[in-house]
This record gives C-alpha cells, structure tokens and sequence, in this order.
C-alpha cells in the first residue's frame, strides 16, 4: 500500500493494490473510489485533502496504521 500527496491538486492517493483503473465511483464531492473491469478495488483518491481530512497537515505528515 502506498500513500501519495499531490500538493497541485491537494489530493491524496491511497493506492491498495497494483492495476489498471477501468472504473472510478464517486463516493461524495471529495471521495472516488477506483476499481478494475472486474471490480476488483485498486485505490482511494481524496479531493480538497487538507480541507476534508481533519487531520491532515500536508507540511507535516505522519500515518499510524493500527491493527485490530
């Protein structure tokens, strides 16, 4: 899993896994989700990252994954 910011466009990219997006849903204004043909989910993309995750601070990063 990969965790990308495009300060440009001040979006974030959570890519899951590696392929091709064929398809791409919009989940909100702000949230696309995107799969291959086969529906299969690749990654997440947030719009407006620094205005939509309240925590995000793009000069200062930090991710914790936590286990459950």
């Amino acid at each position: 899993m990969k965790i990308k910011y495009d300060k440009k466009v001040d979006a974030v990219y959570i890519d899951l896994a590696k392929g091709t997006w064929g398809l791409s849903r919009m989940l909100s204004d702000s949230l696309v989700v995107g799969a291959t043909k086969q529906r299969k989910v690749l990654g997440i993309e947030i719009l407006d990252a620094s205005e939509n995750i309240s925590a995000f601070d793009p000069k200062n990063t930090k991710f914790t994954l936590q286990s459950v």
